[in-house]
C-alpha cells in the first residue's frame, strides 16, 4: 500500500511560504504594538508552561513507580495480568483514538 500524502514530508512550500509572510507581518506589527501604550494584547505562558511541566513530571514519576512495581512483581513471580482486562482495556483505548 503507498500512501500519497504531501504532510508527511514537510511543509508544502505555498504552506511555508504563508507562514514566511506571517512571520513577516508578526516583525512588522510588533513594532507599532511595542510603541503604543495602550494596546491590551498580551500573551502569558510561563504561568501554563510550569503547570504543564508539573503534571509531566508527576506523571514521569508515577509511571516510573508502577513499571518498578511491576518489574518486582514479575521478577519475584508473582505477576499475574489479567487477560480479559488487558484485552478490554486495548479495545476501549483503539476505540478512543477514533473519537479523540
Amino acid at each position: 500500500m503507498k500512501v500519497y500524502d504531501v504532510n508527511l514530508t514537510g511543509p508544502s512550500a505555498s504552506e511555508s511560504g504563508r507562514a514566511q509572510e506571517t512571520q513577516k507581518a508578526d516583525r512588522g506589527s510588533s513594532s507599532s504594538a511595542a510603541a503604543s501604550p495602550t494596546s491590551s494584547d498580551r500573551v502569558e505562558l510561563s504561568g501554563t508552561l510550569a503547570r504543564i511541566a508539573r503534571a509531566v513530571s508527576s506523571y514521569s514519576a508515577d509511571r516510573s513507580d508502577k513499571v518498578a512495581a511491576l518489574t518486582e512483581q514479575f521478577q519475584s513471580g508473582n505477576f499475574h495480568p489479567d487477560s480479559v482486562q488487558t484485552s478490554q482495556g486495548m479495545i476501549a483505548d483503539a476505540l478512543s483514538a477514533g473519537t479523540a
